[in-house]
């Protein structure tokens, strides 16, 4: 997490007031020595406990547990069904017939 973009974007969107809540397998614990306790950082248990309540997904890692989720458990817990993949994760076609919001970071 030294260097990852997902701070940056972290950093970003608290300057505009954001809440986070966040889950990766691999770098909780770095995330938290890195922050600390924050009001606007909740790291989450699950990727499913992250969505709940939440207004739409940022997906910034590309973890094999996040290639194939559940679009209708997805699009019933998000408060808006909105992701943005700055992985590629999922086909933007797919998307589109599950009623999902989709912006594919850095695709045409």
């Amino acid at each position: 997490m030294r260097e990852a973009p997902s701070r940056v974007l972290m950093e970003s969107l608290w300057d505009a007031g954001a809440k986070i809540q966040a889950f990766d397998p691999e770098a909780m614990h770095e995330c938290h020595r890195i922050y600390g306790h924050r009001d606007d950082l909740i790291l989450m248990g699950t990727k499913e406990a992250a969505l709940q309540a939440a207004e739409g997904l940022i997906i910034v890692t590309e973890w094999q547990q996040f290639r194939a989720p559940d679009f209708c458990h997805m699009k019933a817990t998000l408060t808006q069904p909105l992701i943005f993949d700055g992985r590629n994760l999922y086909d933007p076609e797919r998307m589109i017939k599950q009623g999902i919001t989709y912006y594919s970071i850095g695709r045409r």
